[in-house]
């Protein structure tokens, strides 16, 4: 019997929409780095209202700074490397 199978890619000449998967992957980036920006702050003021005893409101103050400071300085990092 014959073999039937593509061998070949399934959309022959297809043209990629690179532009879209750039904005994609430029979106993932600043997500990934805000999102970590969030967890790392959140971390950090809940360790520092432990041990505080200060509480609460002292490490929801912290965690408002840190969140400020840090997306002050990840706004201009890079999303790529040239």
């Amino acid at each position: 019997m014959a073999d039937n199978t593509p061998t070949g890619p399934v959309e022959l000449g297809a043209q990629m929409d690179y532009a879209e998967h750039e904005g994609t992957y430029k979106l993932f980036i600043k997500l990934s780095k805000y999102g970590t920006l969030f967890c790392v702050a959140l971390m950090v003021a809940m360790a520092f209202g432990f041990f505080a005893p200060a509480g609460f409101f002292s490490s929801a103050v912290l965690f408002l700074v840190l969140v400020a400071v840090g997306g002050f300085l990840l706004r201009d990092l890079p999303t790529h490397i040239s």
